[in-house]
């Protein structure tokens, strides 16, 4: 039997934010790896999904709908089944500042970062500094707003939660120091004991969990 859902993804942090939200929703999906490496994502086939050539993209055939972009995706599964996703205006609302703050800001700088110091041939300093300086100071505005709040948007865990914590593990593998940061460790730590979390964690790593009858 098909199943509803087609996840197209690759293990980054993009990638794994739709793995989260698709097991801690329960949703029964089919996974594609996307060898990014030899570039599929560039292929005809795969730019059919997305013009832009970049994962993660799912397929809704119950709906025959297709989303890419990792934030439209989130924002169209949680509005899709009413899970991680607040009921009130003001609460939606907050979410998707969140979530935006976290495209806009988190994403692209620690990308950035990581490219400087594990994807580029030549030695950077100056990139790597700058962009070093940026990501802590995100990382300090989440900070202050995980001392007044749980988590990220609003005392509830949501998909802004998910976007921001696919990246912000990465600390390690970006040499960046969270000492300085102990609200937003506890908040780490407190998504890492998900059990959906650490599902998907592994399936992004190319071992799909959902089962294909």
């Amino acid at each position: 039997m098909a199943l509803p859902l087609t996840l197209y993804t690759a293990n980054t942090p993009n990638g794994l934010k739709v793995s989260l939200y698709l097991h801690e929703a329960r949703l029964d999906y089919r996974q594609i790896d996307v060898d990014l490496s030899s570039g599929e994502q560039k292929r005809p086939e795969f730019l059919r999904l997305n013009p832009n050539g970049k994962i993660p993209v799912i397929v809704d055939h119950e709906h025959d709908q297709t989303v890419f972009e990792s934030g439209a995706i989130l924002t169209y599964l949680a509005d899709k089944t009413g899970i991680l996703q607040p009921a009130t205006e003001a609460g939606h609302l907050a979410v998707q500042q969140w979530l935006h703050f976290q495209i806009g800001g988190i994403g692209p700088m620690l990308g950035q970062l990581w490219w400087f110091l594990h994807g580029a041939k030549t030695d950077n300093r100056e990139a790597i500094e700058r962009y070093r300086k940026e990501s802590l100071r995100l990382l300090g505005v989440v900070e202050a707003r995980l001392a007044q709040s749980a988590y990220l948007a609003t005392d509830d865990y949501s998909i802004a939660d998910i976007a921001a914590f696919a990246w912000l593990r990465t600390y390690e593998e970006l040499h960046l120091d969270i000492a300085a940061f102990p609200h937003m460790r506890r908040w780490l730590a407190t998504i890492a004991e998900r059990p959906a979390v650490q599902t998907a964690i592994v399936a992004n790593r190319g071992v799909p969990l959902a089962q294909e009858e």
